[in-house]
């Protein structure tokens, strides 16, 4: 008997445990200091405590997380709001279901040094850009707020190399660019780049990245348990900002540079600390916004574009 006791406990103790329940959440972009709550919540074990054997993974193209959630293929992708009103316009059946950074983080970048002081002197101006549908939802209001209209300047698509191309003196703006990043790729670069902000230029205020999960989904259990997780890994960021960078820093090699670094101490104050909560006056105008610029022909009813997971 004793013989058998002992077998079983040694079984029972080389077992595997229980890895929890597969979660999948794919990113805008490649890992970077915007998707700090995510990496530390995985890093501290927060993911798991909840039940949750969470999978981060990257897509090869930034296009691909809403088309992943809507399909299901995906638990929840990370995408963008203003991006969410098209992509409803668009018929994906994609849901907001939580936040990640809960402010806007992009701007319309011009060289410090430069011709350029404000946003009416690109009339006549060259303007590179990486994504068109945010384009004209952000910059092209920036822009005639300030008397310019998108007509009146040369608009460059320069792909994702927009620091390049501003201090390489192609362009003499960039739209997209992401205040937290590119001014501290130009200081790498010996420039220094001024931002313009959309909140400051007739833009509504928004949240800069979102969670999206498919319309068809009825079960929210996993997706609070991840949401929470990351609630508590945004809390321990902004008490201990240079600790949680040490272990950020550690989930990849590649993280561990001084545009990380610098990006992460400029980013960790806009980590949504409740990112379940949901401000339903603000995606209303948000939405007239974009049907009041032409973007979209009327603003969708909110239960059509997200959950309040928070309000359940």
């Amino acid at each position: 008997m004793k013989t058998l006791a002992t077998a079983a406990l040694f079984v029972s103790l080389s077992l595997p445990a229980s890895a929890g329940t597969p979660f999948s959440v794919m990113l805008d972009w490649f890992v970077n200091p915007d998707h700090g709550p995510i990496i530390i919540a995985k890093q501290r074990g927060y993911f798991a405590e909840a039940g949750l054997d969470v999978d981060i993974i990257a897509p090869a193209d930034p296009s691909d997380p809403p088309k992943m959630a809507a399909a299901g293929e995906v638990d929840l992708g990370v995408s963008y709001q203003p991006q969410l009103y098209l992509q409803h316009k668009e018929g994906l059946p994609v849901v907001r279901v939580g936040s990640l950074i809960d402010s806007p983080l992009y701007c319309v970048m011009v060289d410090a040094d430069g011709p350029i002081k404000s946003l009416a002197d690109l009339k006549g101006g060259r303007i590179g850009f990486s994504v068109p549908g945010i384009e004209e939802a952000l910059m092209h209001r920036m822009l005639r707020t300030n008397g310019v209209e998108p007509e009146q300047v040369e608009s460059i698509n320069v792909n994702f190399a927009l620091t390049s191309a501003l201090a390489a003196g192609t362009v003499d703006a960039v739209g997209g660019a992401f205040r937290n990043f590119e001014l501290h790729q130009m200081a790498m670069v010996g420039r220094k780049g001024k931002c313009f902000f959309p909140e400051e230029n007739g833009v509504p205020d928004y949240e800069e990245l979102i969670y999206e999960t498919s319309a068809d989904r009825t079960d929210f259990t996993a997706i609070k348990g991840f949401l929470s997780a990351t609630a508590r890994a945004a809390e321990e960021i902004a008490k201990d900002p240079e600790g949680t960078w040490q272990e950020f820093k550690g989930y990849a090699t590649e993280l561990d540079d001084q545009l990380n670094h610098d990006a992460w101490f400029d980013t960790y104050p806009k980590f949504s600390a409740k990112p379940m909560a949901f401000d339903e006056e603000r995606y209303q105008a948000f939405g007239a916004y974009l049907a009041d610029i032409g973007m979209i022909e009327a603003v969708p009813a909110l239960d059509r574009v997200t959950r309040a997971l928070g309000n359940e």
